[in-house]
């Protein structure tokens, strides 16, 4: 269980591999105190570019993302998307037990499943959207339940061919997620599309904070207006211009709760400096204003 901090900007935590070649942590938290428990809000946000799944052997868990505030209880799974601030804590005065499994999921892809990169790359949905599936089918749940379970086992006993037996309950994990997102939250490109995309995604990256023209970046193709803007749209599932604010929305949010800088200064840093478009585009997203999203999300 964690302590309250006085201190209330998110932790950027550095996740320490017990194997590096599997990309992962896991372990099992235990918090026997029968009576001891205390509000979400007294606990830290934190985040990491791993993603983060949990799953409920005994008790409560109170947990609360920008996605989520919710609690769950024994037989429950969660996922936490890469890089998202969350916190949680005990949620009743029972016993509590569940295991933490951090992975840095893309280390997986190999060359034969590459093609399913995108679909948990998180550039259209945070991965915390596809929890709908535990909801829906508690099969799966069950079944993903186990699956970190015997991650965590595998971890711990080390028994030959251990680091074999992790990459399949992972393999086997993603495909029970993609086979069973019925809502297609895990958009699925070909791979040679993406490959081919790859220039001007990472331009956007760079140049976030500019003034990105199309024209410029069909030049990085040698593509033609029209052809771009439609090609972009069936390989991201969104358009040039959504997905450019989608990314600058999503630096902003991380801006504003890792620094102190003022709203005027982090919509000039995402690269757009009209302020009134920047609140629009803000609210669309998170549904309030930057100082409101700022005030929710770091509350004590």
């Amino acid at each position: 269980m964690r302590t309250k901090h006085t201190y209330n900007q998110p932790v950027n935590e550095k996740v320490i591999y017990q194997n590096p070649l599997l990309s992962l942590k896991v372990w099992e938290i235990h918090d026997e105190r029968e009576n001891a428990m205390s509000s979400v809000e007294y606990h830290p946000w934190h985040y990491h570019k791993e993603v983060e799944l949990l799953a409920i052997l005994d008790g409560s868990l109170a947990v609360q993302t920008k996605e989520m505030d919710q609690t769950i209880s024994a037989g429950d799974v969660l996922i936490i998307g890469t890089s998202q601030p969350h916190r949680t804590s005990k949620a009743r005065g029972e016993k509590l037990r569940y295991i933490v499994l951090q992975i840095d999921l893309h280390k997986h892809f190999d060359q034969s499943i590459l093609p399913y990169f995108y679909c948990f790359s998180e550039l259209t949905h945070p991965l915390d959207k596809i929890n709908y599936i535990f909801e829906d089918n508690q099969k799966i749940k069950q079944e993903v339940h186990f699956l970190i379970n015997e991650i965590h086992r595998e971890s711990q006993t080390k028994e030959k061919g251990y680091e074999i037996a992790i990459n399949y309950s992972i393999k086997r994990l993603l495909l029970l997620l993609v086979r069973n997102d019925s809502k297609n939250m895990l958009h699925y490109s070909e791979e040679q599309d993406l490959s081919r995309l790859k220039p001007v995604l990472d331009y956007i990256d760079r140049h976030l904070e500019d003034r990105i023209l199309v024209e410029d970046v069909c030049e990085l193709l040698n593509f033609s207006y029209h052809y771009f803007i439609k090609y972009f749209k069936k390989v991201m599932g969104m358009s040039f211009v959504d997905y450019i604010n989608l990314k600058r929305i999503k630096k902003a949010e991380l801006l504003l709760l890792t620094t102190d800088k003022s709203i005027l200064e982090i919509s000039y840093e995402v690269g757009i400096t009209n302020m009134a478009q920047f609140y629009k585009l803000f609210k669309r997203d998170n549904q309030c204003s930057p100082k409101a999203f700022k005030n929710k999300m770091l509350k004590n």
